[in-house]
């Protein structure tokens, strides 16, 4: 379960960070994308920074992976404990600043938010009763 898991953060995080670094652009424009546009309701669009952050999407989901083949509780705590605060600073900074989003949007956008948190830590739980 604890690697299925991993595997799955890891295949979400490479979903939405390689299109940001290979078309930041289309990422701002689209993300997360079926008629949503939760990026471009923080305007302006910044190449620079939408480069980065599909920088820093990808190497989590790359630290991911590698948590979840190397199977190793140490490694596997290093890289859910940054994701975690990661995951936790981007759900402070959005509770507080909402952009140009409101109602559903903004409720679904902050939902997944939370869901960054509470995924990562149901995942430690698990990895703290490996052996």
């Amino acid at each position: 379960m604890l690697r299925l898991g991993l595997a799955l953060l890891a295949a979400f995080h490479l979903l939405f960070g390689v299109p940001a670094v290979v078309a930041p652009h289309w990422y701002f424009d689209h993300f997360p994308g079926a008629g949503h546009q939760w990026t471009a309701a923080y305007p302006p669009y910044n190449e620079h920074l939408m480069t980065d952050v599909g920088a820093a999407f990808t190497a989590l989901g790359v630290l991911l992976a590698m948590a979840a083949v190397m199977a190793d509780r140490r490694v596997t705590n290093v890289v859910l404990i940054g994701l975690l605060v990661f995951s936790a600073l981007h759900l402070a900074y959005h509770t507080g600043r909402h952009g140009n989003m409101h109602g559903g949007e903004l409720l679904a956008s902050l939902a997944s938010l939370a869901a960054g948190v509470l995924g990562p830590l149901a995942l430690l739980w698990l990895n703290r009763r490996r052996t």
